[in-house]
This record gives C-alpha cells, sequence and structure tokens, in this order.
C-alpha cells in the first residue's frame, strides 16, 4: 500500500510539475527591470492585436483580442476573459466611443457590441477577403481598407494581399486561427512585383454603402484612419522597403492623394507607420540606409514639419507606438533576426523625449525568451498606465501588461 502511495504521490508532484511550466505565472517582477508584469489572458493563444489598430473601448475599461475560437474581450481592472465572436475573422478595429468591434467574416462586414455581443451585418462582398483594413474615422460613421479587384481576385487565397498583415496578429501561435506566417523578403518581393489591381474605399457604417476612392497596380496597405480627422486616410505602398515611397495620406472622396516621407538615399527605409493619438503627427521607423542608421521619425500633417529622434541600434523596435498624451513612445525590441541585428535588444522598451532632442530609454521587460516570429506590438492602455503586448516567452501566446511606474510597495 505504502509503495502505491508513493507512486501517486510521485505521479501528483510531476503533474503539477508539468501543469506549472505550462501556465505562465500571472503577474511578477521582472528581475531585470524592477517592473510589475500581468499576463491578462487565461487561454493559450490568444493575442493581442496589430500595434496600429485599436484595442481599447473609450472608458479603458476593456480590450478586444483574437482567440482560439475567435474573438475575446478583457475587462483590465479584473482580468475577466469573455468571448465575443465565433470563428476567424479577419480586419478588426474598436471604436472608441460606441463600444463596438468592426470586422470582416466570411465576405462579410459585422459590427458587435463589445458588452452584449449583439451583432449587425453591414455589408457582404468577395472583395472584403483581400486586402488590409480596417481603418475607422474618428467619429466612427467610415470603415476604410484596401482590396483586390477583377480577375486577379479569384487567383487570390482570403488574406494573400496581406502577408504578415497589418491589422490581425502575424505569427501567431498555431493554435490561434487568426494566425499568419511574418513575411519573408522573398515573399514581399514576389507580392510586390505582381502588380495586382488594388483599390482603396470607404464603408458607410449605417448604410453599407461602399465606395472605391482610388485604383492603382501598386500594392495598397495599411489602412488606417485618423483619430481626429473623420476625413483622412493613411495607406502605405507596401513591399520591399527600399524600393517604395510608403506613406501616403487621402480623403475619404478620393482627393488630396498626398506622400507624407520621401526617401532620399539609396536604401533608405520608412514604415511601421501610425497616428498620433491626436492626430497631428504620423510616426515611423526611419533608417537612413536601412540596418545602419535609426531614427524615431514624425511628419506633422498640417505644416510637413519633421522630427527625428535618434534611436540606438540596442534599442530598435520592430514597432514603436505612442502614449495617449503624446508624451512618451513604447517599442517592442527585436529578435536575432531583426534590421537592427547583431546588437538589437529582446525587451518592451519605454522612451521619453529629452529637452536635446533624443530618446531615454527604459527597459522594462525581458523578452530575450520570446520568439520574435511572433512581433509583440505594443499599446498603451487609455490610462497610460500599462503597456500592453502579446508574448510567447513562456511558450503558448498570451496578452501581457506592464505597469509603467515601477512599483513603490514591497515586491509581489
Amino acid at each position: 500500500m505504502n509503495r502505491y502511495r508513493s507512486l501517486w504521490l510521485v505521479w501528483v508532484t510531476a503533474a503539477v510539475a508539468s501543469g506549472a511550466a505550462q501556465d505562465p505565472p500571472r503577474e511578477w517582477i521582472d528581475p531585470s527591470t524592477g517592473h510589475r508584469v500581468l499576463r491578462l489572458s487565461d487561454e493559450p493563444g490568444t493575442a493581442s492585436l496589430y500595434f496600429h489598430q485599436n484595442p481599447y473601448t473609450a472608458s479603458g475599461d476593456k480590450m478586444v483580442v483574437s482567440t482560439p475560437r475567435g474573438l475575446g474581450t478583457i475587462t483590465l481592472a479584473t482580468r475577466t476573459n469573455a468571448p465575443l465572436v465565433e470563428g476567424r475573422v479577419s480586419h478588426l478595429v474598436v471604436g472608441r466611443k460606441t463600444r463596438q468591434a468592426f470586422y470582416i467574416q466570411n465576405g462579410a462586414v459585422f459590427a458587435t457590441n463589445v458588452d452584449t455581443g449583439a451583432t449587425r451585418k453591414i455589408l457582404e462582398d468577395a472583395r472584403l477577403r483581400t486586402g488590409s483594413g480596417f481603418g475607422l474615422s474618428a467619429d466612427e460613421t467610415v470603415l476604410a481598407g484596401s482590396f483586390i479587384e477583377g480577375d486577379a481576385l479569384a487567383l487570390q487565397p482570403p488574406g494573400s494581399a496581406r502577408p504578415g498583415g497589418s491589422n490581425l496578429p502575424a505569427g501567431t501561435a498555431p493554435a490561434n486561427p487568426l494566425a499568419t506566417p511574418p513575411p519573408t523578403a522573398s515573399s514581399l518581393e514576389r507580392r510586390w512585383a505582381a502588380r495586382l489591381p488594388m483599390a482603396l474605399y470607404t464603408i458607410d457604417v449605417r448604410s453599407g454603402a461602399l465606395k472605391t476612392i482610388y485604383r492603382s497596380s501598386d500594392w495598397l496597405n495599411h489602412v488606417q484612419m485618423s483619430p481626429a480627422d473623420s476625413t483622412l486616410i493613411m495607406f502605405c505602398h507596401e513591399g520591399p522597403w527600399h524600393f517604395v515611397d510608403r506613406i501616403w495620406t487621402i480623403r475619404t472622396d478620393g482627393s488630396e492623394r498626398t506622400l507624407r516621407h520621401k526617401r532620399t538615399m539609396d536604401m533608405e527605409i520608412a514604415g511601421h507607420e501610425f497616428f498620433s493619438a491626436d492626430g497631428s503627427t504620423i510616426w515611423y521607423d526611419l533608417q537612413t540606409p536601412k540596418s545602419k542608421v535609426f531614427w524615431l521619425a514624425g511628419v506633422e500633417i498640417s505644416t510637413g514639419k519633421t522630427t527625428r529622434y535618434p534611436v540606438a541600434r540596442e534599442e530598435w523596435s520592430v514597432h514603436f507606438n505612442v502614449s495617449p498624451d503624446g508624451t512618451l513612445f513604447a517599442g517592442d525590441g527585436g529578435g536575432p533576426r531583426s534590421v537592427a541585428a547583431p546588437g538589437n535588444g529582446q525587451w518592451i522598451y519605454l522612451f521619453t523625449p529629452t529637452r536635446d532632442g533624443k530618446l531615454a530609454a527604459e527597459r522594462l521587460v525581458d523578452l530575450s525568451k520570446h520568439d520574435y516570429q511572433l512581433e509583440p506590438n505594443v499599446t498603451f492602455t487609455p490610462d497610460q498606465q500599462w503597456i500592453t503586448f502579446r508574448s510567447n516567452m513562456h511558450g503558448a501566446t498570451h496578452v501581457y501588461a506592464v505597469e509603467v511606474a515601477k512599483p513603490k510597495g514591497p515586491e509581489l
């Protein structure tokens, strides 16, 4: 009897240890930085959105995430996870005012209330399975995106116009149905060289009316809308970044198409562009030339005035982002095969602009065990006390948050 009891205790101990190894901690103090980190998600394979797609309600009480089953919400104060939408979706963005998640599922545009789950179909169109989006206007009356047109549409599997992505998780763990492998240089070049007919479009959220506002054989991607000007759309000419003048804006009526950054040297690259929270500035990663000199650059929309913050190689990030009040930036570091390798750091960073025009960098989370095939994609919470990101540093993909300020009380 004692022998069987001993065997049972060994089995239980091993099972508990195995479960603990697979289940990431709920919270901890990063020993390298002193900052508090929380795991927000319950289910492995849950991921936060692409860095420029708003996941938060206006009050900051909830964020929308992708899950292995579709979409879910996380109530930030309590870390309560709840299902929202069943099935694979794309082109997701959350309205800051109306508390709706807008997305495409099976070629149709839907709006779902993040509190009640009430869902309304806005429009169905096969072209919407391709391309990039959504951008959502500041007054939440217009959606914008891009799609492939004509005979080329039939040749494209869903999502193929977006290798690596502009709006939903790229490189997410296989358990996540939204997973898309990150693009390779060769895949970017093939897609760029294909010269498929594409168009920018707008959708009236209330009536479902779709209007094409610009056509091109350039690859039109990363469609966003200003958080302040309801008529302003930003998009990019996608492809190998050193071949394209990437960052453009256009009005919802198709007028005033404007290049926002012109390359000035061989192998210069600019990209991963995003609006400031007040809509006054477009920020982006700038390298002059590629992998040599790094900047976080911005262009003021009304005047064209540019700002360049130098970024050290070890502090370069795949994606940057800006706080709601515009006083802080965040970055998600880079992996061993990034454009800044060797030498870039694998950290979540906080950047504070200084009076001498530089960025003071602070490390928040050690991502040395993170596989950068999954891009962390940092965003500030609306109260800017936390930075959220997705990570596989403990194995499975989860959503995490790191506190911007170091805790003043006893360590957890």
